[in-house]
């Protein structure tokens, strides 16, 4: 089904779009303590009237089917690999969905081309299809949810100039123009890549004239001031 009006269920105040990192819910367990936190934050945004709609991203799950294949398949197709990622993303998604059901719309949305009208404030989805992140599904249902920021959580505090955990003198970018932001992250999507934001996504979000705003997404406190475009700590990416 084709959604015409996804604003038409109900007024909110504002709705946020959030791409929720792997890295957080499973940085190499599941973490439960994070997911209590993270269930607390979005409730307390719906009680204020937000509306919330959060992709999840697949986290050392998804790095453990896809290291497991390539012990077994050294040159596993690029395709599978990615399959492997997305079906971690809906597992997380499901997991999340558990813990907000009487919150959140009952299913999980797999293609963002295709959103759907829902009287519940809280709106799930994971992954869709090979050669697209999480973060695309994301910049995707914030078109369609007529969204005009991303929210991208995960457990770094800014994008920097280069890798923060490789290199000491790495600098943080408090605000980068999506020109510049495509030239540090390239135009290439790979399933095992690592960057703030993924490219594919980065040349939608452009093209869309969205705001992507980068922050670590353990400070739920600032998590929630970035939800309410105030000043956060963290990395705004757009023009």
């Amino acid at each position: 089904m084709k959604l015409n009006n996804p604003n038409s269920m109900k007024q909110y105040k504002k709705t946020v779009v959030i791409s929720l990192g792997g890295s957080l819910m499973v940085p190499e367990a599941i973490d439960a303590e994070f997911l209590a936190s993270f269930r607390k934050y979005v409730r307390d945004s719906v009680k204020q009237g937000y509306r919330l709609v959060i992709v999840t991203g697949g986290g050392a799950t998804a790095r453990a089917y896809r290291d497991a294949g390539a012990k077994v398949i050294k040159k596993m197709p690029v395709e599978d690999l990615d399959w492997l990622g997305i079906h971690s993303t809906r597992l997380n998604a499901h997991l999340l969905l558990t813990l907000l059901r009487d919150v959140a719309h009952p299913r999980i949305i797999t293609n963002p081309y295709e959103p759907e009208p829902s009287k519940f404030p809280v709106i799930i989805g994971a992954g869709h299809r090979p050669g697209y992140s999480s973060d695309y599904d994301a910049v995707e249902l914030a078109r369609q949810y007529h969204a005009d920021t991303v929210l991208n959580l995960s457990n770094v505090d800014y994008v920097y100039n280069k890798n923060p955990k490789k290199f000491a003198d790495a600098k943080p970018y408090l605000n980068i123009s999506w020109k510049e932001f495509r030239k540090l992250v390239g135009n290439k999507w790979d399933p095992g890549l690592h960057a703030p934001f993924d490219p594919i996504a980065s040349k939608l979000a452009q093209k869309l004239g969205l705001h992507v705003r980068v922050l670590n997404g353990r400070d739920l406190k600032n998590v929630a001031a970035a939800a309410a475009g105030k000043t956060f700590k963290g990395t705004l990416i757009g023009d």
